[in-house]
């Protein structure tokens, strides 16, 4: 291997290191927080933290363009020296961060944390979305878990998927009812670069601001039928992210309702999979690297 080879490995290997995945996870949570703490504050008239995890997220967003700036820095900087091979990145892996379990913790004394008491409020939220009542109490459920289960968002999303996948609108309800809050929620930030490189792989390449359209056709009449109750400005909104394009805001609109983001954007990873004929278990994120379709999809 000459000097150059070996420079060129080292850049490449150097760029695959950087910790791009994680710090699009940490994005999302920022956002999912604020849209939170926003909706929460239509009731009150403490600021309750918003601006500054406004400013969290203005940070996060700008790390997260540094560190694709940089990769995109090593990239030419290979293809000007004669290492083209090298310069072509392997596909994107952003997508397993969020999907790998958290790291375990060690249990301590301490007495356990209250359970949770968002659960009817995410229960509530998901009917209105997907027009699928949440179950009674104890049917399909076991004991004292009417409120929703703990759970892995992970494991949550491959769920929805698969249901999406089937067509099993039904099933895609009885999912999102059994999750809890805090799981459901969850959806909004291990989506992000699942969404991101399944777009990429639908079109072909790195999605672009000037593919939302072709994205919002693709997707939006599927969307629509798994979930009627959702605004039309909450999947123009993830479209948005994906192709990393400015969103629009309206003056004066009231604050989201937080888990519609969440459900949305799990509905829409189900979409996309099956736009790519693929089965949910291709988002584990210790699953083979899935086939890259060499042509464009007709987004028809």
């Amino acid at each position: 291997m000459s000097l150059i080879q070996e420079l060129g490995a080292q850049l490449r290997a150097t760029s695959d290191e950087l910790p791009t995945g994680l710090v699009s996870v940490a994005l999302e949570r920022l956002r999912s927080a604020t849209e939170l703490l926003a909706w929460v504050r239509e009731a009150s008239v403490d600021p309750v933290g918003v601006p500054q995890l406004g400013n969290a997220t203005e940070h996060a967003e700008r790390a997260a363009a540094a560190l694709r700036l940089a990769q995109d820095a090593i990239a030419t900087y290979l293809a000007s020296i004669g290492l083209t091979g090298d310069a072509s990145a392997p596909p994107e892996q952003e997508w397993r961060a969020g999907l790998r379990p958290a790291p375990q913790v060690e249990p301590t004394d301490a007495a356990e944390p209250p359970a949770e008491r968002l659960g009817p409020w995410w229960q509530q939220r998901v009917a209105q979305l997907t027009g699928e009542p949440a179950p009674a109490e104890g049917a399909g459920q076991g004991a004292g878990q009417g409120a929703g289960q703990r759970g892995d968002t992970a494991d949550l999303l491959r769920r929805v998927a698969a249901a999406v996948r089937s067509g099993d609108k039904a099933q895609v309800g009885r999912d999102l009812h059994a999750a809890n809050a805090a799981t459901g929620l969850g959806l909004a930030a291990v989506t992000s670069p699942v969404l991101h490189r399944l777009a990429g792989d639908l079109l072909g390449h790195e999605p672009r601001p000037d593919d939302v359209e072709r994205l919002r056709t693709a997707t939006t009449g599927r969307v629509r039928s798994l979930l009627p109750g959702t605004s039309p400005a909450v999947l123009d909104t993830l479209l948005a992210r994906i192709c990393r394009a400015p969103t629009k805001q309206q003056q004066g609109q009231p604050a989201a309702h937080p888990a519609d983001n969440a459900v949305t954007a799990g509905v829409l990873a189900g979409v996309l999979l099956a736009r790519l004929g693929r089965d949910a278990s291709t988002l584990d994120p210790d699953a083979p690297e899935p086939l890259r379709r060499p042509e464009a999809a007709d987004a028809r």
